[in-house]
Parts: structure tokens; sequence; C-alpha cells
């Protein structure tokens, strides 16, 4: 028998996301799924789309990798380039630090909108939405020191700031009200505050070299690295390490939070947590995110596809409006469904096994190499992309074909 010790560490690592979702494509396999049948036939269309989306967007197959950093080049302009150009840091691992700053807070912010949600950015005049409108308006609001405890470096955050920010402030940098609603404000404040406290009590993480400040990790990453070299599964395991318990409202083993992690009711058997499925999405999407900061460090990621990919919306639509994945019920298109129901659970399941297969088929059509074109590449060139057009042909206002309750702190 597993013991609890054993199934928590087993959970909390990169490995666990591919372990879990392999447990649910083999159920669908199987034809037992509950509430979605797999259609395999149909991933040949997906990665159609994937491709000619990644043609069009990088015509010379030079992608970048999938992160954060992405958005905040919407529409070719470096906004990060600038601050740090402007800000003149005196060092590597100082710029390093404050890009990590950023790409924290930001990623945390980063769960979905909701599709009334809009931020019109002073910079350019440009009315943005959803990822890139979220990105843009942490940046606005990094960039004027509202998470600075120092007044004289406004390009940091401070678990001091970070921790007394209020709903009210935060709604007014994402320029959030009433007649223009995010989902999840109040999740989002918390989730800062909690960030707050967790980086308070793991200054060995979060304070080697500064005050407690989520570019700390950088600090951390870099002992971590062997002769500058670091493999992306190791970021994503201190960053669970550290921010497992940011999450509220989580499974918890051994006392300890789980994270993004979740039962399937089919997959219970005799050993504790048996049924539990882990996907660590914003983790992920933050060791995605902090690779950048790192190379700015001098440290090369390797291994990039040690990283499991998203189970989020976009990704998880694209094989649900190509017909990979087909609802049971075709009723529940039109219900919410909370993030723990088995039909999310198994859709997110699936979503991460299909986007490897995904890779490949892409990867295939392209004529590149693993090495070369990694999932992080896919994702980017790309099945992100892919799925939210999709989503635009279906649906007007281009939501996802499956509605998740969220409370600003999965999607």
């Amino acid at each position: 028998m597993t013991s609890e010790r054993e199934t928590y560490a087993a959970l909390m690592q990169a490995g666990a996301v591919r372990a879990g979702a392999a447990r649910i494509f083999a159920l669908a396999e199987a034809g037992a799924l509950p509430g979605l049948t797999l259609h395999l036939d149909r991933l040949d269309e997906a990665a159609d789309r994937v491709v000619a989306v990644t043609k069009a967007r990088y015509p010379d197959l030079s992608v970048p990798l999938h992160s954060r950093w992405r958005h905040f080049e919407t529409g070719g302009l470096d906004r990060w380039g600038m601050l740090a150009a402007a800000r003149e840091f005196s060092n590597p691992r100082q710029a390093a630090r404050a890009a990590g700053d950023l790409a924290v807070v930001s990623v945390l912010l980063d769960a979905g909108a909701g599709p009334a949600w809009r931020y019109r950015e002073e910079l350019t005049g440009e009315t943005l939405a959803r990822s890139e409108g979220l990105a843009v308006a942490s940046l606005a609001m990094f960039a004027g020191g509202m998470f600075s405890g120092v007044p004289a470096d406004p390009l940091r955050a401070d678990a001091v700031v970070l921790a007394r920010l209020t709903e009210e402030e935060l709604a007014g940098g994402l320029q959030a009200g009433p007649d223009n609603p995010v989902v999840g404000l109040a999740g989002r404040t918390q989730l800062l505050a909690r960030l707050a406290h967790v980086m308070e009590n793991r200054r060995d993480l979060f304070a080697i070299e500064d005050d407690p400040r989520p570019g700390g990790l950088i600090d951390a990453l870099l002992a971590e690295a062997r002769d500058d070299m670091l493999p992306a599964a190791t970021i994503l395991d201190v960053v669970l390490d550290g921010l497992a318990p940011v999450f509220p409202g989580r499974i918890e083993l051994i006392g300890l939070p789980l994270g993004d992690t979740w039962p399937h009711p089919s997959l219970a058997g005799p050993d504790v947590g048996s049924d539990l499925v882990a996907f660590h999405k914003l983790s992920t999407w933050l060791a995605l995110s902090l690779i950048e900061p790192l190379d700015l460090a001098g440290v090369t990621v390797t291994d990039l596809d040690g990283l499991p990919g998203l189970a989020e919306y976009r990704n998880g639509g694209l094989f649900l409006d190509t017909g990979v994945l087909a609802l049971a019920d075709p009723a529940d298109a039109a219900r919410e469904h909370p993030v723990d129901s088995p039909l999310v659970v198994g859709w997110r399941g699936m979503t991460v096994a299909l986007l490897d297969l995904l890779a490949d088929a892409v990867r295939a059509r392209l004529g590149v190499s693993a090495a070369a074109f990694p999932l992080a590449c896919v994702l980017e060139g790309g099945s992100w992309a892919a799925g939210r057009a999709i989503a635009y042909e279906h649906r007007a206002d281009g939501s996802p074909p499956l509605s998740v309750e969220s409370d600003g702190t999965v999607f």
C-alpha cells in the first residue's frame, strides 16, 4: 500500500501530470471515461489546424516558447524591453529577479477574465481582452510600482505590498467595475495575499538574496543549475514546492495542499489518493514563463519536453471543437461545470494526453524534430491559438465549448 507521504511526493512533481493524464486516456480508449468519447480519427483535423496557424504566425517556423512573455509582446511591442532599458539594471541577476517578479505575479493573475472584460492600454490606445489584456494590465501595474515596497525601485514585487493589496486596488489596475466585470477578482486578490504569506514562510526559496519577493525564486533555481544548465522539469518541481500552498480550498495530504490536483471517481483504487489527477496548470505556465528570466541570468534551460502540456480551455477546446473529444451528453455544453466535476477532470486529463499526440502529428507535418520543436513551441505556434480561432468559429463570443466555474485560480 502506498502511504500518504509517498502519494503526496509523487503528485507534487512534474512527471505526475503526464502520469495522471495517461490513466485518464486509458479510460477513454476503453470507452469508460464518463461524459466523453474519444475519436482519434479526428486528430488529423486538429493537427492540420495547428500547422496552418503556426505557418501563418511564424512563416519561418522560428517559434518562441509558449509563455507569459508572448502576451507582454502583444501587437509586436517589446514592453518589457522598454522597461528594462529605462531601468538600467546594474547586473543580469537583478534584471532576472525583476523579470521573475513580473512573471509570477502576472501568471497568478492570468486565470480567465471572462468574455465581457476589456482593458484599454494607455501606451498604445489599444483595447485588449482575455489573456493579452490581463498580461498588459499586470505589466502596467508592475511598471507603475503597484507591487513594489521600494519607492525608488518600482520594477519589483514585495511580499509586504502583495499582502495588503485590496480588491479595489486590483480592480482599478484591471479597469474592472460593474460595466466591465472581470471573473474571479476576489480570488485573484486572495491569491496574491496567500503568495505573500508563503514567501514570508519560505525565505529559503524567496529571500535568498533580498527581502521576500516572487523573483527570489530565480536565486533558488540558479542554485539548482549545473554548469549553467537546468532541466525544465526542475523549474516546475521548485515552483510546486514553493507555491502549492498559494492555491486555496484544495485537497490535502499529510496536511499539505496538493495545488491543482483533483479526484476522478473512475480511477479510485485501494491505494490512498489513487483517484487523484494532478494538472498544475498555472504552475506549469509559470515554469515556462521563468525560462526567459533564467536566460537573463545566464542559465540555459534544457529538456523542455519535461514540462507537460497545459490543461486549460483553449487547448482542451481545440479537441472538443474538432471532434477528437465529444460530449456523451450534448446538453453538457449548455451547463456550467465545477472544476472538480468528473467531466472537467476527464477533459483536462485528455487535453494533456492528446497534446503529446498532437505534437507528434504537428512535427511530422512540419518536418521538424522534437528537439528542435518542443511541446512549448507547438503550444505557441500553435495549439492555443488554433483553439481560440475555432472557438470563435463555433461561438460568437469565442467562449470555450465547455463552461467551467472559475474562482480565478485555475483557468
